[in-house]
């Protein structure tokens, strides 16, 4: 294997690319799932529950090889596991996959990206924290960013309706994510990164899997193998992988510059975007991007 010769750093970065490769598919797959023919389309509820529960089985073997060994969950582990994997990876992405059925990828993708500026201000008003000049500099480029970009899906949507409730969908998400962060510190301290990312993992695929027995018939699982493929797709190569992949890197380059090649994501999906899904591009997406991208830059630097 060529990779095994590579210095840390080299293979580090490989990962972080990857991973944001990976990450940035998301959001195509599942408009490509979305566009399947069908009498009625699939609905994000069902496409969630089939990507959190095949997921599933790497997360349970993930929490019981982390778990030998470890002290036991105190009930307020389990009160703040629960919380956090509703927020997280269940609140996060239902909201995220409501929101991709309006607006288009790369919209998606950059008002995702803002989680890291919202994350910010949550400690700001909650936490006590004081912002800084640049963290204010970092907000105001951020927002002009996604500002530009929601006038770009504006001018080229035949239903500005959609693309309002779409982007506060997206929005949620984000919001819903950045609380998931502010959350998460002290118990990835206490319970390590792998045993408390694959226990939030489980929590969450358990409230998707009982919003769809609540929600939706058994029935709603008979689906075209195309979407089964696109799910799996999903599940491998936008869910599974990636986090483990970046997992990876930044155990062996560091948190920040783990975080600024992800920076590549929005970027990727914006490509993908009008390459696959024939999604228009223009000047003032473009500029949007850098916007955030370099809003992203300055909140994460050290």
């Amino acid at each position: 294997m060529p990779w095994k010769n590579w210095s840390p750093d080299r293979l580090g970065v490989t990962l972080a690319i990857l991973a944001a490769f990976g990450f940035s598919f998301k959001a195509i797959l599942i408009k490509l799932a979305y566009a399947v023919p069908l009498a009625v389309r699939v609905d994000p509820v069902t496409l969630l529950s089939l990507r959190m529960v095949l997921s599933l089985p790497a997360f349970i073997w993930l929490a019981i090889t982390s778990s030998r060994g470890a002290p036991p969950l105190t009930r307020r582990d389990w009160i703040m596991l629960l919380a956090l994997g509703l927020l997280g990876y269940y609140g996060a992405s239902l909201f995220d996959f409501l929101g991709l059925q309006y607006i288009s990828a790369g919209l998606e993708r950059l008002i995702l990206f803002t989680y890291p500026t919202l994350t910010i201000l949550i400690a700001v008003l909650f936490m006590g924290k004081t912002l800084h000049r640049r963290e204010i500099f970092s907000l105001l480029l951020s927002y002009v960013g996604i500002g530009l970009a929601f006038a770009h899906d504006l001018e080229f949507s035949e239903d500005t309706h959609n693309v309002i409730i779409g982007a506060l969908f997206v929005f949620g998400s984000s919001l819903t994510y950045a609380l998931y962060l502010s959350g998460s510190g002290p118990m990835i301290a206490r319970l390590g990164a792998t045993r408390f990312t694959a226990l939030v993992m489980i929590v969450s695929s358990v409230a998707a899997q009982l919003h769809f027995f609540a929600s939706q018939p058994l029935a709603a699982y008979d689906l075209p193998p195309r979407i089964y493929a696109y799910i799996l797709a999903i599940v491998a190569f936008s869910t599974v992988l990636p986090m483990f992949m970046q997992s990876a890197s930044i155990r062996l380059i560091g948190t920040s510059r783990s975080v600024l090649i992800g920076t590549l994501g929005p970027v990727l999906t914006i490509f993908f975007g009008w390459w696959i899904l024939d999604e228009p591009m223009s000047l003032a997406q473009m500029a949007g991007t850098g916007f955030v991208l370099f809003g992203v830059f300055l909140v994460t630097r050290r």
